[in-house]
């Protein structure tokens, strides 16, 4: 039995990719009234129709969502996560055959509870922290908010390593090391779309509606005038759809700027007013999003007969996300496509009829809410006066009238201040 044992997991880590063990494919989850109705088209229309029709559904539900506000937002955010990292750990289930490994898919979701604890807590002590200083038992939690979130790992650690079994010992190391990375590409990368979402919820929609635009217009691209290959690893992949979608995906972005730009909703910081207990978006738009007279190259000049154009300087960096989400976004794809080829499977799961699972479908969304965030700490981001102040309200009272002295006396110094006056 030992021997079987042996033969089973001990070479796991000489295997190639021809040893990987087939996943049976997932059944077909398409609505029967969709099957009976294109029943008569070939296999290639058929799937066309299929994705059309259920693409036109989910970005319906998307713009629903936006209607229902930036709580409804994180919500979604988070429930993709989860489903994501289920797909990812189910294939590792499969592929392994670990099923039988003790606690194994329990560490696994416990695992993910702990990183998301880290994660939205340290958003409660960034973003809510009025709401925390009046009441004492969550300013405890987020006083000791890492220690706590270590702590809970460390118990997850300390069980993985009881539950180690002779035997087993490779194939549970390989299982832990993938739940280790699954974690990093979904929890961390939701938590970056989260922060995104709290700078305005233009940063949110722009560079998620512009990989969803490249996705779309490449592939229709791709299927009408597709001719030459543009990557072994996702054979269906073009350099038509890809040029198409790159152009496409520009003007579609640079068009969503300046719509979006025009209104508060989208373009003010998502803050929680603890007066009204909810998320508001009320601010005076910065200057990104203010119209601003640009003058024109002399050879446009001459084409536009004029010398200047308004414009909202958001929409000059939409032209970088959306250059961004056309040319560097779709790898996030090709590296989905090879690591389902190397596992042999055709989807990470069967969620959505014509389209696979949820991360078929947000495999380029995560390198792009990276690129998003590090763009705009980098680029964009300046002081938060209600961050700051919010900081400054959960000080100690002394500490509060440290600072208050130093900053009178600055503006006293610089002659903003009368000495005589109060601040």
């Amino acid at each position: 039995m030992e021997t079987d044992i042996d033969d089973r997991y001990g070479d796991l880590d000489s295997r190639t990719d021809s040893d990987i063990p087939e996943i049976p494919p997932s059944s077909d989850r398409t609505p029967e009234i969709l099957k009976k109705a294109l029943s008569g088209l070939s296999s290639r229309w058929k799937n066309w129709w299929i994705r059309g029709i259920l693409t036109l559904t989910m970005i319906s539900l998307f713009f629903l969502i936006i209607y229902m506000g930036s709580f409804m937002l994180m919500l979604l955010v988070l429930g993709i996560q989860v489903k994501c990292f289920h797909e990812i750990i189910t294939i590792g289930y499969r592929v392994y055959r670990s099923y039988d490994l003790p606690w194994f898919r329990t560490l696994s979701w416990y695992f993910l509870l702990c990183v998301n604890y880290f994660f939205y807590g340290e958003t409660v002590a960034d973003y809510f922290a009025t709401f925390v200083q009046r009441e004492e038992q969550l300013q405890f939690l987020i006083r000791y908010h890492r220690f706590i979130s270590f702590a809970l790992y460390l118990a997850g650690f300390c069980m993985f390593v009881l539950s180690l079994v002779k035997k087993h010992y490779r194939l549970q190391f390989y299982m832990f090391a993938w739940t280790h990375v699954t974690l990093l590409i979904t929890v961390t990368q939701s938590h970056l779309v989260i922060q995104n979402l709290f700078e305005g919820m233009i940063w949110f929609l722009v560079p998620i509606s512009s990989v969803i635009c490249n996705d779309i217009t490449a592939y229709l691209f791709g299927f009408f005038f597709g001719r030459t290959p543009l990557i072994k690893l996702s054979p269906k992949k073009t350099w038509e759809g890809f040029i198409g979608g790159f152009f496409s995906t520009v003007v579609f972005g640079f068009i969503a700027a300046y719509m979006l730009s025009k209104y508060q909703y989208f373009v003010c910081p998502v803050e929680y007013r603890s007066d009204v207990n909810s998320f508001v978006t009320e601010c005076e738009p910065s200057e990104l999003f203010q119209l601003q007279s640009y003058s024109l190259p002399p050879f446009l000049k001459a084409v536009l007969r004029r010398e200047t154009v308004s414009l909202y300087p958001f929409q000059i960096h939409s032209i970088a996300l959306s250059t961004f989400a056309s040319l560097i976004g779709p790898f996030g794809g090709f590296f989905a496509s090879g690591f389902k080829r190397a596992f042999k499977i055709k989807d990470f799961a069967n969620t959505i009829p014509g389209h696979g699972g949820i991360m078929d479908r947000f495999d380029c969304q995560y390198l792009m809410a990276t690129f998003v965030h590090v763009y705009i700490t980098s680029f964009i981001r300046g002081p938060n006066p209600s961050k700051v102040l919010q900081q400054l309200l959960v000080l100690q009272p002394e500490q509060q009238l440290n600072i208050y002295k130093t900053l009178k006396t600055h503006l006293i110094e610089k002659g903003i201040l009368q000495p005589t006056l109060k601040l």
